[in-house]
């Protein structure tokens, strides 16, 4: 089996053909059998798992391990919204499961994002660190909306025990089998 950890770039759909000619996996993975574990939209970045085991992908795609976010969002956050994602907020008309939410200076380590997100002078940002046991479509844009913050950046840190240490935009690796077996741990 193959499991290997990739940061997808921005732009880029989650699959490996598209008919309209847009970006995807197969624009930077050539693996036979290996398919997406799971879902990062065409306007979020970061770490995407992609398995030739289909009991792993099945797992973390109806899993609830822990996903971890980095979200660059409009406005300064408050105490009273960072509070309000932790304990869950409404999204089409649900409540969404606790979460850990944390506000954090800007990632150093983090590449600017091709095409650069908008920037306003008069409106400053804020990064949030947001770890999700849940999937929902859009979750992290929606939930930051919600306490009118809307989602400007999106980059998935982590999923499990994985994470996105080591890569760059458009750059993969081999999960070896204790890492495999980790991941594997965290969606029992």
């Amino acid at each position: 089996m193959t499991t290997i950890a990739f940061w997808k770039p921005y732009g880029t759909l989650t699959k490996f053909t598209d008919h309209e000619g847009r970006a995807t996996l197969a624009d930077w993975i050539d693996l036979p059998d290996v398919y997406p574990a799971g879902r990062l939209d065409r306007d979020s970045e970061g770490l995407l798992i992609l398995s030739s085991d289909p009991a792993l992908r099945g797992s973390l795609t109806s899993g609830r391990h822990p996903r971890t976010y980095l979200a660059q969002v409009e406005g300064t956050v408050t105490e009273a919204a960072r509070a309000e994602l932790e304990r869950g907020v409404v999204v089409q008309g649900k409540r969404t499961s606790p979460a850990h939410a944390r506000i954090i200076d800007a990632p150093e380590w983090m590449p600017p994002r091709d095409p650069p997100i908008r920037y306003r002078a008069v409106i400053p940002d804020t990064w949030i660190e947001l770890t999700l046991t849940e999937g929902r479509n859009r979750q992290v844009r929606r939930m930051t909306a919600a306490v009118g913050h809307p989602t400007l950046r999106l980059v998935r840190w982590s999923v499990g025990p994985i994470t996105l240490a080591g890569l760059s935009p458009t750059s993969w690796t081999h999960l070896p089998a204790a890492e495999v077996d980790a991941l594997k741990a965290a969606t029992r």
